[in-house]
């Protein structure tokens, strides 16, 4: 997803990557897609073909766009104010997550009385709000008590409230940098360290200290990639093995949902790669990440037309204006989900919910492109 081919690192090259825009929009929907239990448009998403999801798509191109936004600011303002400008986006974030939680928490809790299902609190972990509602809005504060689907954002706020004390190394030493992040990734994984969440004995879904090793791949890439260039000689021999590891990945992945490919893995196998950890990012999950991001590095450049196109226009809005459309798109899963469960759970109302709320996405990126172009012109 970054350019090997520029003459200067990705973070000082003029112009725009249309390569981040579209792949952030493409999982922007992608996350909204998957939100929508049993959604049959869902298969078109690449959670079904591998280990890894849209969230780690997300998550990197988030690392990526990180540097872009901020170096160039420390270089010529100088380190505090990039700092006081990464902690303005911090609580714009924060802000952001707790209104989409006070809005999530209040949609739930209609439907619910509404449709007389509370099974619906309980199923969206709400039931802390209920049981001990004053504990439960401090720890919401705090970032602890996180409902189903709340979990990215604060994920992104502490990798982003840590950022500006990388972000100085990450432009003299990325190379230290990412063995301080892969070995924090190891320790990790291997002691099982993680941020307590809440009610008591919970812990974060997305443990920040395992997932901030995608988002320094991207932070590190950015820097990095037009000396990766030293690769190309084995760029073939590499894209051979990714495409193996992705079609294993796919085979597996497939096998949940097909019992007859699931009794083609033998015993040894299913030991050795179960269990597929989410919350710590298992290493198979990274691994098919960076398969899937070396193939785009290869086949999608900088100036590929498609990017361009009038057809993916939607798709790069949304990527653009990613913080609106995230929690737009968390708020219409939830919408969804209740349409579909108790109303009519049919093929056609999964298709109808998943090109509304795309269709939805795409309205209020518009929107929100039309709004920034107009405070500009009034600025100016």
């Amino acid at each position: 997803m970054a350019c090997m081919t520029e003459a200067v690192p990705p973070y000082l090259a003029p112009g725009r990557d249309l390569r981040l825009d579209f792949f952030r929009g493409l999982a922007l929907w992608f996350i909204y897609l998957d939100h929508v239990p049993d959604n049959v448009v869902s298969w078109i998403t690449v959670r079904n073909y591998g280990f890894s999801d849209a969230t780690e798509i997300f998550v990197f191109i988030s690392g990526y766009t990180a540097v872009i936004a901020y170096s160039r600011m420390m270089l010529r303002d100088g380190w505090p104010r990039a700092a006081i400008r990464i902690y303005r986006r911090v609580w714009q974030l924060y802000v952001a997550h707790i209104l989409l939680f006070v809005a999530f928490s209040a949609q739930i809790a209609y439907f619910s009385i509404a449709r007389d299902t509370p099974q619906l609190i309980e199923e969206m972990q709400l039931m802390g709000l209920g049981e001990n509602p004053y504990r439960a809005i401090v720890e919401a504060v705090l970032l602890k008590f996180r409902p189903v689907n709340l979990d990215v954002l604060p994920l992104y706020i502490v990798l982003l409230a840590a950022f500006p004390f990388a972000l100085p190394g990450l432009l003299r030493w990325p190379y230290a940098v990412i063995l301080a992040s892969v070995a924090l990734y190891a320790v990790t994984s291997r002691f099982n360290w993680n941020l307590p969440g809440y009610p008591e004995g919970k812990v974060w879904f997305f443990n920040p200290m395992a997932w901030q090793v995608i988002f320094y791949s991207g932070a590190v890439l950015a820097v990095v990639a037009h000396r990766l260039a030293i690769l190309d000689r084995w760029k073939w021999t590499i894209a051979a093995l990714a495409v193996a590891y992705l079609a294993f990945a796919a085979f597996i992945a497939l096998s949940w949902h097909y019992n007859p490919l699931s009794r083609l893995i033998p015993d040894w196998v299913a030991r050795q790669i179960y269990p597929i950890d989410k919350t710590n990012l298992d290493v198979l999950r990274l691994v098919h990440f960076i398969a899937m991001a070396w193939l785009v590095r290869l086949f999608v450049r900088p100036n590929a037309r498609f990017l361009s196109w009038p057809v993916f226009e939607p798709i790069r809005r949304c990527g653009e204006h990613s913080l609106q459309i995230f929690c737009l798109g968390t708020f219409l899963a939830v919408t969804a989900q209740v349409i579909v469960a108790h109303y009519e759970n049919s093929t056609v109302s999964q298709l109808v919910v998943s090109l509304a709320g795309i269709a939805a996405m795409s309205l209020a990126a518009y929107a929100a492109n039309w709004f920034k172009a107009e405070s500009r012109g009034s600025r100016s």
